[in-house]
């Protein structure tokens, strides 16, 4: 079961991916200037892919220097790559320089950055390390934070608004302890919530927009330990049942991506958008894997 289920998997990637840029093309991001902060691979990089297809001009910020490189010759000319860390304080600082310097602007951020901590020592409360806490928080909540302070000073300088798009997923909202267990995860996405709409409500009179996308299971490199266990695959089938009952692929991200980073959004602030197959709204089934 299975392994018919990863070959599911794989046949959606190829079959459904032109369909979605296809969507994806008919809102427009010319004059736009993103930054994705975490946008050399995963759901950050298939992001930046997807904003040039709409017009925009694109920086993208990521550790690995390899797949900065990588991601450069990915993205063409209408992008700009560089190594930053996230949890840096001067990154974002930087990306937004770099942003202005080269495209002549900066109109938008998307925060990617982020991941498990359970390298770290993050997971169910009871085992859960100070260390895993402290690291987990500092990837996903304090980068944001950075990011986004560095967005909101541009924008107040400029007078011209603009828009931040954070990373959230389901699992700050919507737990899953059968399978998903990492709790200082959970909170620093939570966290994420609050603090996107408490700057909404203070910023929306400047005219400067803030939303959170929530995804659910994603197939990315950083979701390879669910990706590769058959029974979470099983499970994930009832409980993202959207289009067969699978998990989501970076490109079904891109379209909410594209939008909410838009023009088309511009009466949009303070929101949660879920993208998760069903997830929030599905009950999941837990089966005996081993019959």
């Amino acid at each position: 079961m299975g392994c018919i289920i990863a070959e599911k998997q794989k046949k959606f990637k190829s079959r459904n991916t032109l369909f979605i840029f296809n969507i994806i093309i008919s809102v427009t991001m010319q004059n736009e200037k993103i930054i994705v902060i975490g946008g050399t691979g995963g759901m950050g990089l298939s992001a930046a892919m997807a904003f040039i297809r709409s017009g925009a001009k694109v920086i993208v910020v990521g550790r690995d220097p390899a797949h900065v490189e990588t991601a450069q010759k990915q993205l063409g000319e209408s992008a700009l790559a560089f190594k930053g860390d996230a949890t840096d304080e001067q990154t974002a600082s930087l990306a937004i320089e770099t942003c202005v310097k080269h495209f002549g602007g900066f109109t938008g951020l998307y925060h990617v950055a982020g991941g498990s901590g359970r390298k770290y020592g993050d997971g169910p409360l009871h085992e859960l390390s100070l260390d895993g806490w402290e690291k987990t928080m500092n990837l996903n909540l304090t980068s944001m934070m950075l990011s986004n302070r560095a967005a909101i000073k541009y924008f107040l300088a400029s007078g011209n608004g603009g828009a931040i798009l954070n990373m959230g997923s389901v699992l700050g909202y919507s737990p899953s302890p059968g399978y998903f267990t990492t709790h200082a995860y959970a909170a620093a996405k939570s966290a994420i919530i609050g603090f996107s709409k408490s700057i909404a409500a203070y910023y929306a009179k400047d005219n400067i927009r803030i939303n959170v996308i929530a995804p659910a299971l994603i197939d990315t490199p950083m979701s390879e330990r669910a990706i590769t266990n058959p029974e979470i695959l099983n499970f994930v089938q009832s409980k993202q049942p959207l289009d067969g009952g699978r998990a989501g692929i970076p490109e079904d991200v891109d379209g909410a991506a594209v939008f909410l980073l838009s023009k088309a959004a511009k009466f949009i602030t303070g929101q949660v958008l879920a993208v998760d197959g069903g997830w929030t709204v599905s009950e999941g089934q837990y089966q005996n894997f081993s019959e």
